[in-house]
């Protein structure tokens, strides 16, 4: 009886710091709403190196970046480039669908957008269009990939540490 007592006790007190963890951010997801979903923070020095030691090739790189309502695809690099000169694309899935081409209701690691800032190396080019966002009021050039593949599911901020993610408005840009 007084073991399971002190399993139950133990049990209440990790439920209880859950509880309260969750409840930390005002009552909404503190990984939805925070750069804490964003990954590690490496130090601005380490990510110029990290950069500059990537492998280069005819790719891109491309963080994944949703925004309610939207459909932008996210971000794009050249090899060797700072995340500061990235586009924000739409992406024209002529040749291939993106990762995230799923339904968006569903079990979380199995709907649209379930790969927030996930880090790829993309095949593809840049179609020479330009397309419209009506829900970010933004123009946007169009990108026509034929490759995905995954490289990092946690690589971090983006643009700075200072990075803010909000799922329901554009608050990711370069500086």
């Amino acid at each position: 009886m007084r073991k399971l007592l002190t399993i139950s006790a133990a049990m209440i007190a990790a439920l209880s710091s859950l509880l309260i963890s969750s409840c930390a951010g005002g009552g909404s997801s503190t990984t939805s709403l925070s750069s804490g979903n964003l990954g590690p923070d490496p130090d601005p020095a380490i990510r110029k190196a990290q950069i500059a030691a990537e492998p280069k090739g005819n790719f891109y790189y491309g963080r994944r970046y949703f925004v309610d309502k939207t459909r932008f695809w996210g971000y794009l690099r050249k090899p060797g480039q700072s995340w500061q000169k990235a586009k924000l694309v739409l992406m024209h899935e002529a040749n291939t669908t993106v990762p995230d081409r799923k339904p968006e209701q569903g079990p979380k690691n199995a709907r649209y957008a379930y790969d927030q800032n996930y880090e790829y190396r993309i095949s593809g080019n840049y179609t020479g269009t330009k397309g419209y966002d009506p829900n970010s009021n933004s123009i946007l050039p169009v990108f026509r990939p034929t490759n995905f593949t995954l490289l990092n599911k946690k690589p971090g901020w983006l643009f700075s540490p200072n990075d803010y993610y909000n799922p329901r408005r554009v608050t990711l840009r370069p500086r």
